[in-house]
């Protein structure tokens, strides 16, 4: 069970990923927020396949991938609900909507590079769990480490108020931004399939 369950954290990361980086370009928007929830519950799934099939001296990196990830989902999932709800239904005031609207670069905006901060550092910690044993592993590795030099920019440019509405370009430098990181996460949740799909069931 529990490898099923990791595997098809993987399933879930690698659609919400390809969905999201599809969907950014083409649309609609709707389809961008779901396929964002999508992933944000496939990581916690994959991070717990992780944490079971890690290091024996990796304990504590696979509590915090897992803690990190679990409060990644949480801020993520809110972020994209109230997009599919409460903004999808309109009627909001400006005041409201410049809050709750995340194209509008407002706190809902920071709350969502808050979230892939906190990714970002969960995947830094799944990245020490791993026993590499072939070069595939060994790239899952390399890949979920590096891929924690995003929080420190997914937190710094919401303090430096880089993003606004007022901001000219903003919307293409965003998708940019983000079509490069799907292309580095993709092959994350490829690897992290393969890398559970190998595992003895039996383990403990």
């Amino acid at each position: 069970m529990d490898q099923q369950v990791s595997k098809a954290g993987s399933l879930l990361n690698m659609l919400g990923v390809a969905a999201f980086a599809v969907c950014m370009v083409t649309g609609p928007m709707f389809l961008c927020y779901v396929s964002s929830i999508v992933l944000a519950w496939g990581l916690v799934m994959m991070n717990a396949g992780f944490a079971r099939y890690g290091r024996s001296d990796a304990k504590a990196a696979a509590v915090c991938a897992v803690s990190f990830g679990g409060m990644y989902a949480l801020c993520n999932s809110v972020v994209y609900f109230i997009q599919i709800t409460a903004v999808a239904r309109g009627g909001l005031s400006v005041e409201a909507a410049s809050l709750l609207d995340y194209t509008k670069f407002g706190m809902m905006f920071d709350l969502d590079m808050l979230g892939y901060a906190l990714m970002a550092v969960s995947t830094f910690f799944a990245g020490l769990t791993i026993k590499p044993t072939d070069k595939g592993d060994r790239w899952l590795r390399r890949l979920l480490l590096v891929h924690g030099i995003f929080a420190v920019i997914c937190f710094i440019l919401p303090v430096l108020g880089l993003f606004g509405p007022e901001m000219s370009g903003a919307d293409w430098i965003g998708t940019a931004v983000l079509e490069f990181w799907c292309t580095w996460f993709l092959p994350i949740g490829i690897l992290s399939y393969r890398y559970f799909a190998k595992q003895d069931t039996k383990q403990y």
